[in-house]
């Protein structure tokens, strides 16, 4: 069983930044490929971004540039740092290793 609690959402304005976290519990983190998916209001849950477990990253266009995805293997974390955020930004974002999902932390972002 893998359980997944993401944290460090928030609101903020156009142009600022948030860094979300995903603790992770369960065995052999190290070995697992995660994903940072987000669901915008009336909108279907889109991946954001992934990490392998030997660091390989991925982005969806939108946030290219802007969201760097990256993994504490000491920690059993992953992290999501997202800068210059834009109303569009806006949304719960989920942590997942399949089949696992977390709750997800809201993303509020002000023009």
């Amino acid at each position: 069983q893998v359980q997944l609690v993401e944290s460090g959402g928030g609101s903020v304005q156009a142009g600022g930044s948030l860094r979300l976290s995903c603790a992770v519990s369960g065995s052999f983190f190290s070995a697992r490929y995660f994903g940072w998916f987000r669901q915008a209001p009336g909108e279907q849950r889109e991946l954001v971004a992934s990490i392998t477990s030997s660091g390989t990253t991925d982005y969806a266009d939108s946030v290219k540039g802007r969201f760097t995805i990256s993994r504490d293997n000491a920690k059993n974390t992953v992290y999501l740092q997202m800068d210059s955020l834009q109303p569009e930004d806006t949304g719960v974002y989920y942590c997942k290793n399949t089949p696992y999902w977390g709750r997800g932390t809201q993303v509020t972002v002000s023009s």
